[in-house]
């Protein structure tokens, strides 16, 4: 039996990982992601996602939470308390001018987050909620990050009820489409949404007796609240031809 080769870790280059955090959330009825500025090389002044070099001793999502924390100055308690959801690892060999830069993405959908502080901490100079539709000319592959990230909450609306948190504690169903549509980028049917959001067993619950004028001449709304359920059997697909 021939003996196992030596293993000798300087026939390796050595590379960095680092984590970057898609995190989005819905402000004034539109998709909003929260960036840095950076403030120092590379891609000084430009916009970036969160994120930064994990430690010798740290794991990713550890990572992850810190550097959001750092950056962003939200408090530890809302930063602990996000559902980071890994996305996938970027590792194109020429993706960071320093050097070799491996990045473990992770994305989250919030609703109700604070405002970041004014001024990011670490190598950030700036941090701030911005529409997705006019998070242009990031830093990096952030772009590519930020594009693959929102596919994912997408998928997420299509099979959890995560939706129903961006509502009021009683809503209309065209307040819980507008959600929908907001995050899809997407105008969706109204009678056919109706229709699959009451045929979803536990999704929503009627308020009984309760209603609000919406400002058409109808009669008013019939308001709801969130059901029991957490995951749509069946899923409430986007439409097809739009890939988000």
């Amino acid at each position: 039996m021939n003996p196992v080769p030596a293993y000798d870790p300087a026939a390796f280059e050595p590379f960095a990982v680092t984590v970057d955090l898609a995190v989005f959330t819905v402000r004034g009825g539109a998709l909003h992601v929260l960036l840095i500025r950076r403030g120092q090389q590379p891609y000084e002044g430009a916009w970036a996602l969160p994120g930064g070099f994990v430690l010798p001793r740290e794991s990713a999502e550890a990572a992850a939470r810190r550097e959001l924390a750092e950056e962003t100055g939200l408090a530890d308690a809302v930063v602990a308390g996000l559902h980071l959801e890994q996305l996938r690892t970027y590792s194109e060999p020429d993706r960071d001018p320093r050097m070799r830069v491996v990045s473990v993405a992770f994305t989250a959908l919030v609703p109700d987050m604070p405002e970041p502080a004014a001024e990011g901490g670490g190598d950030a100079a700036q941090a701030r909620w911005v529409p997705v539709g006019e998070a242009a000319d990031l830093a990096f592959d952030h772009a590519v990050i930020l594009a693959d990230a929102r596919s994912r909450i997408g998928a997420k609306l299509e099979y959890t009820c995560l939706a129903t948190a961006f509502c009021p504690p009683e809503f209309t169903l065209g307040e819980l489409q507008a959600v929908y549509e907001t995050v899809w980028s997407t105008p969706l049917d109204r009678p056919n949404f109706r229709r699959k959001v009451l045929a979803t067993p536990g999704f929503v619950e009627p308020v009984p007796g309760a209603a609000r004028l919406t400002g058409g001449r109808g009669k008013p709304a019939a308001l709801y609240k969130a059901g029991s359920a957490t995951a749509l059997h069946p899923p409430l697909l986007r439409p097809e031809g739009n890939p988000r």
